[in-house]
């Protein structure tokens, strides 16, 4: 109850007649601070004085301005605003009631008072304010764990995702930190297109599990040091469609999925698995084959050593049309001519 606690309320009563304020003061004995007045101007001076009133008790008719001017100068103060008032008065009626409730009234209480109707009434009211403003600080406090939760289960998943991709690379000793790189560059590429962080940050997880599905293929395969046959290059290619397995559970991001089902189709429609063709493959995945196929031109392979710049250039110019996007190429001339490969690894998306 709000008159048993600790912290008895701090009230406000305004009123003319010497003998309401007796009453009221007997009503609130041992009950609330109550501190009386008895005309509006004191009210006023009693509101800039005081630290913290908690609600108002105010007579509608006083000498020198009515309880409803009282209010409306109350109501234009922002620190006081929110400070609940009830109106005291002997001819409540319609219009008076609609008049004190547009001034910004909270509750009426009749006179002559009735102790255990003021008692229950400001309670009432009291209760209200307190429940409100611990609902307020409740749903802050709760937004701010469950904003905490959020941010702590992102930096979760990301961590997870970085570890996975570091695991997926460890298969091959000739490729430790190709999903790393990738990932950057196509976050790159993104950002040189235009893409929004959130597009960025997709592709740069993309681009991590591009990968995941080498996990289901036999490390005699992956780390073969002379030429594949015609089938352990058909064992290799279902990597995509492992990866698409493993990942298309990951409903609140189907891209990743995407990625890794998408990112060895081309663009004339001679990739695999599914042989689509220019604007069918999904576009993250149009950005992640370039990113992916920039990495393995510049990276040292089990049965090559990385290609020089001009090769690189050529291969893509190449490409351009036929395995890869036109404008994802252009993105990546881009970059090279404009010397700006050399920020990949220096932004943190985990």
């Amino acid at each position: 109850m709000i008159f048993t606690g600790e912290k008895k309320p701090v009230l406000l009563a305004a009123d003319d007649d010497a003998l309401s304020r007796l009453l009221l003061q007997r009503i609130f004995s041992g009950k609330a601070t109550l501190l009386c007045v008895d005309s509006g101007g004191s009210v006023l001076e009693c509101l800039s004085k005081a630290s913290s009133i908690d609600l108002i008790l105010l007579d509608y008719h006083m000498p020198d301005m009515s309880g409803i001017d009282i209010l409306r100068r109350i109501r234009t103060d922002a620190r006081h605003a929110n400070i609940p008032v009830v109106i005291l008065t002997g001819d409540i009626d319609a219009g008076l009631e609609a008049e004190g409730f547009a001034a910004g009234a909270t509750d009426f209480i009749r006179k002559p008072f009735i102790p255990t109707v003021v008692l229950q009434r400001v309670e009432r009211v009291l209760r209200y304010e307190y429940l409100q403003k611990n609902l307020e600080e409740e749903v802050r406090h709760q937004t701010a764990l469950a904003e905490q939760h959020l941010a702590e289960s992102r930096l979760l998943f990301r961590q997870m995702v970085l570890a996975l991709a570091k695991a997926i690379d460890a298969k091959d000793a000739y490729t430790r930190g190709h999903s790393e790189r990738v990932a950057d560059l196509a976050a790159l590429l993104a950002e040189c297109a235009g893409e929004d962080l959130n597009v960025q940050q997709k592709l740069y997880f993309m681009g991590l599990l591009h990968d995941i599905g080498k996990i289901g293929i036999p490390l005699g395969i992956i780390n073969k040091t002379d030429r594949l046959t015609e089938a352990e290059y058909t064992t290799i290619k279902t990597h995509t469609t492992i990866g698409y397995e493993i990942l298309q559970s990951i409903h609140v991001f189907e891209d990743l999925a995407v990625g890794a089902w998408c990112h060895h189709e081309r663009f004339d429609g001679n990739g695999y698995p599914r042989g689509l063709k220019g604007e069918a493959i999904p576009r993250l995945a149009r950005i992640l084959a370039v990113a992916d196929a920039y990495d393995a031109m510049t990276s040292e392979r089990s049965y090559r050593a990385p290609l020089d710049g001009e090769r690189v250039r050529k291969e893509l110019l190449n490409g351009r049309g036929r395995q890869f996007d036109p404008l994802v190429v252009d993105h990546i001339f881009e970059l090279i001519d404009g010397n700006k490969l050399q920020s990949l690894g220096k932004r943190n998306f985990v």
